[in-house]
């Protein structure tokens, strides 16, 4: 049976990310992307908003421990565009968006490393519905995410790409008081496909691998005051399902991840968001990866554009 070779090659291939901030299978969301008004979807028009960033961390076995000779650095540039119209769907202004991502990053497994520049996996969303009422802003969507990133069969310092394709419902809220406190949070869980061109390492068979769904969130916690916000933002993602290769449940390797490899992170740090006259905003945070499990544990900092055209 092929997935007999998983024991035998695991110190090998290490299964590490095939992103920058990812366990095996990638993040296809970049986590902690929205913050301030995530749930705020804006008023009919065109808009462009640009996430650029930094992140770098290392990989934590199942225990949050550090996976010796395993680390990641990267930058990152993802380009939004998202269209509202004037349409109406069961009371909320409809909507869409496409997101195209581009990496560069940096692997290192074991006393090697390799860095790889490309587009990520892109992503692109139908159908956005947004309700607004005085205090409280909710949205409801549904992102498809392609497999249009670099990939490299049996060489995660290669891949960008996550190389399967995944559907992800989603729901973000604001409520923002009378006297400037937000509190915002997006909701999503990503349901996943196969990767059927999975290798241990290059010239092995191919086999299936079968990244786990997980539940994740991003947050914000803050005061406006006048154009200015400052509070702290963040994110959670939590594995439900356990990963599997060739329909088997990943076993346990100790210092390197637990059964079925369930990944887990949480991260916080200060946000600091500017909006003009012309509702230009622009935000800039750092999110630190207080725990991890089974995927690497890190920093990330960020800067965002939301531009209305």
């Amino acid at each position: 049976m092929k997935f007999r070779y998983i024991t035998a090659a695991v110190a090998l291939a290490v299964l590490a990310a095939g992103n920058a901030v990812a366990k095996e299978g990638g993040d296809q969301y970049p986590n902690g992307a929205e913050s301030w008004l995530a749930g705020a979807v804006p008023p009919p028009g065109n808009y462009f908003l640009n996430y650029f960033g930094h992140y770098s961390g290392r990989l934590r076995d199942g225990s949050g421990d550090k996976v010796p000779g395993a680390e990641v650095d990267a930058w990152f540039d993802a380009l939004r565009f998202i269209k509202m119209t004037d349409t109406k769907i069961l009371g909320g202004d409809w909507g869409m968006h496409l997101i195209v991502p581009v990496v560069q990053q940096k692997v290192k497994l074991g006393g090697d490393s390799k860095t790889v520049t490309g587009l990520g996996d892109i992503t692109f969303n139908p159908i956005i519905i947004a309700w607004h009422t005085k205090n409280l802003h909710w949205t409801v969507a549904l992102d498809l995410n392609m497999p249009t990133g670099a990939y490299k069969s049996g060489d995660p310092r290669k891949s960008i790409g996550t190389n399967y394709w995944s559907l992800e419902p989603i729901f973000a809220a604001t409520w923002l008081s009378d006297d400037g406190w937000e509190v915002s949070g997006k909701f999503m869980y990503n349901i996943k496909r196969k990767n059927k061109d999975f290798r241990l390492a290059p010239g092995m068979p191919k086999m299936d691998y079968e990244s786990g769904d997980d539940f994740h969130m991003d947050y914000v916690l803050g005061k406006h005051f006048g154009p200015w916000a400052v509070g702290l933002s963040g994110y959670y993602l939590k594995q439900t399902e356990n990963d599997k290769l060739e329909g088997e449940t990943l076993p346990e390797v100790p210092g390197v991840w637990s059964k079925g490899r369930k990944g887990e992170v949480f991260a916080i740090g200060p946000s600091v968001s500017y909006t003009n006259k012309n509702g230009t905003m622009f935000i800039a945070q750092w999110h630190h990866e207080t725990e991890a499990e089974n995927r690497f544990r890190g920093d990330k900092a960020w800067f965002k554009l939301v531009l209305p055209f």
